[in-house]
């Protein structure tokens, strides 16, 4: 969801996964005698704000392209999280903290009622506000968002402290559900959420697409991977996969513009 907003704006962050890896670490280390469940999410999805925000800096007032950017994030955050565990597995989080991820509400998931939530929320922003009109015009044309009064170098940050969010509130997810804090979580993830978003319809220029697209993306992107799981593709091989499905959506999305 995160990741689709930042695309929209015609950006891209590719500090995601890293993020959530690292917004992971936070909280299990906190959960450890230094703070409570409660405290140390809060915590947890703050250190994914705070990279979402220092990304947005970084490109509206040190002038970095987005690439290069999140791209540093990427590697200093990935370096945080192994420098806080050195590079071992935490374990022991406590049941309350795990019932985060592996309870379920009504019969429904936890994690999937908080995702479907946070993706509400920001689709209904998308839609309904100034933030989301002008998140569409900065990706549309961002020249002509200038001229036209849009303080683009707030609504920038403020994206891509949407996508810091999303990505903090998927670290805790993450380290809740499979109960252990990793260095390593989220490694890779960069590609494939870049890769449901593109799926989902979002076009890789800015200016257009959906939520909803970037779910139902996402969606695809899980048969996808399940597909190649029981033909027993291999890991190295997927990613194959998943690269020539972004190339050929690209191409797609370009002669659609066209």
């Amino acid at each position: 969801v995160g990741q689709s907003v930042v695309i929209i704006s015609g950006g891209i962050d590719l500090s995601v996964g890293s993020v959530l890896g690292f917004s992971g670490v936070v909280t299990a280390v906190l959960l450890n005698g230094v703070l409570g469940v409660t405290s140390s999410v809060v915590v947890g999805v703050l250190v994914g704000v705070a990279c979402g925000v220092l990304n947005g800096l970084l490109i509206t007032k040190a002038k970095l392209p987005p690439f290069i950017a999140t791209l540093g994030m990427m590697s200093v955050a990935r370096g945080l999280a192994f420098a806080l565990t050195g590079g071992e597995t935490i374990r022991n989080l406590p049941a309350g903290f795990l019932m985060i991820g592996q309870g379920s509400l009504l019969g429904i998931p936890i994690p999937i009622v908080i995702m479907a939530a946070f993706a509400i929320a920001i689709g209904s922003l998308l839609k309904a506000t100034k933030w989301g009109r002008y998140t569409y015009a900065i990706g549309g044309n961002e020249t002509a968002a200038v001229y036209s009064g849009v303080n683009v170098g707030a609504m920038k940050i403020l994206v891509y402290g949407a996508c810091g969010l999303s990505a903090g509130i998927a670290g805790v997810l993450f380290t809740s559900r499979f109960g252990v804090g990793q260095s390593t979580s989220g490694l890779g993830y960069e590609l494939d959420v870049i890769a449901a978003a593109v799926i989902g319809g979002i076009s890789l220029s800015g200016g257009r697409g959906t939520i909803l697209g970037a779910i139902i993306g996402s969606l695809l992107m899980g048969i996808l991977r399940n597909g190649l799981v029981l033909l027993n593709v291999s890991a190295y091989w997927q990613q194959v996969a998943i690269g020539l499905v972004i190339l050929l959506a690209v191409v797609l999305d370009r002669k659609t513009k066209r």
